[in-house]
């Protein structure tokens, strides 16, 4: 491999990245990030859909957030769809029903698994509500959440979706906490990205739709069980509007382990560049604005620029330097013993990669104002969960979501694009 072609990679990397970073550092500048609060002056019908698969162990909880919010309960339906779980999920659901006659509960249940996206529509049929909320059986809403989304539904007739704050409840782990930090930065930049309409993704946990563009455009399908992106590029493609909000809460539980977050991201990353694919005539299309020009070529370029960068950078940082020392080591017989006597360090300023280092060090510096930034509009403690959090963050995430991505391209290369729920 030619270590020009390396360096090459690494500058593209950067610079792409830092174009990107500074854009919505400027739009944020120029605009100010969404704090508009409004009050809520009506309380329309609204229609909320939980998709169950195996989730005996959380759906008490999602239950016990909506039953609790501060909303008008003769305003609310509530419609479970249990998508054939094989654990007592169905027993958990009916005693809770059997509990809550006074709110509005419709169990349904789908006799083989069908799939979230088929039990959203099952749901979709059926609803009465003028609005239409998707809520994941791992998440739990704040109580306020709904009475702080609806009302900007008034000011703009093209505003198909409002998307609430996700935040991840009571990390365990440091995996989960590398999490945490990701999520309060991921949409803070979803709350800019509203600015010049370019939200690309209206996640599970709580998203509020009109139901009638919703039912307009086809409900939800399937997409390689990416849902929400597909939905959220049909919804740009016909012109209408998704807003991020930053004041209206929704916490989720994310995975614990390495295999758990692997599994997960692969299963979005995959999801994405797939379905990106049946949207391609939208990438560089100056009809869909920015959103075509500058968010769905990021989304697009977001997992090669990963790949590019943890291969170029391992080879002639680790791959490199650790062969000439294995070749070095043959020549005295992989003698460690004369290695040592032998071995000195030896520092030299001159020997600085200095390019790299300032490339480096400003895109540290602009991430750093970001992240403060991010807490800040979250309102969240930067050391809530301790000094490690950010710094483990900024090291450790941009490797792990890279590894994932260099398994999503294997996985692609050799026609491994099954997926599940």
């Amino acid at each position: 491999m030619d270590l020009s072609v390396a360096q090459i990679v690494i500058w593209v990397a950067y610079f792409i990245s830092l174009y990107i970073v500074i854009f919505w550092l400027l739009t944020y500048i120029d605009r100010g990030v969404w704090l508009k609060k409004i009050e809520i002056k009506r309380f329309p019908f609204v229609s909320i859909v939980v998709p169950v698969l195996n989730e005996e162990k959380n759906i008490i909880w999602t239950l016990d957030s909506l039953v609790n919010m501060n909303y008008p309960r003769d305003k609310i339906e509530i419609i479970v769809v249990n998508d054939a779980s094989t654990d007592n999920s169905r027993g958990e659901i009916l005693d809770y029903i059997s509990k809550h006659k006074e709110f509005s509960i419709i169990y349904l249940e789908n006799e083989k698994n069908m799939g979230k996206h088929y039990g959203v529509n099952r749901a979709l049929s059926v609803a009465k509500g003028e609005f239409f909320v998707c809520l994941d059986a791992d998440s739990a809403v704040h109580p306020e959440a709904l009475s702080k989304m609806l009302p900007h539904f008034d000011y703009d007739e093209n505003l198909a979706v409002v998307l609430p704050l996700m935040k991840i409840i009571n990390p365990e782990n440091m995996l989960q906490r590398i999490q945490w930090c990701e999520y309060l930065l991921n949409f803070f930049y979803k709350s800019l990205m509203s600015m010049v309409n370019c939200v690309h993704v209206a996640p599970g946990p709580f998203s509020v739709f009109r139901r009638d563009i919703l039912t307009k455009l086809g409900g939800i399908r399937r997409s390689y069980n990416t849902e929400d992106f597909e939905v959220s590029l049909r919804i740009q493609r016909s012109h209408y509007k998704l807003l991020q909000v930053l004041d209206a809460e929704v916490y989720t539980k994310p995975p614990k382990t390495i295999k758990g977050f692997y599994r997960q991201r692969n299963r979005w990353y995959k999801g994405t560049m797939l379905t990106l694919m049946d949207y391609k005539d939208m990438i560089f299309n100056r009809k869909y604005g920015d959103f075509g020009v500058l968010q769905l070529p990021r989304v697009m370029l977001s997992g090669f620029l990963a790949v590019g960068m943890i291969t170029f950078t391992g080879y002639r940082y680790v791959i490199k330097p650790l062969w000439k020392d294995i070749l070095n080591w043959s020549a005295i017989n992989f003698d460690f013993s004369v290695w040592l006597r032998n071995f000195h360090f030896s520092f030299n300023w001159l020997n600085i990669d200095f390019t790299n280092t300032f490339f480096f060090l400003i895109s540290l510096s602009i991430g750093l104002i970001i992240i403060l930034y991010a807490y800040y509009y979250t309102r969240e403690r930067i050391f809530k969960f301790g000094f490690l959090t950010v710094p483990a963050y900024i090291v450790l995430y941009g490797i792990m979501a890279s590894i994932v991505w260099c398994g999503v391209f294997i996985d692609l290369i050799f026609r491994k694009s099954k997926l599940k729920w």
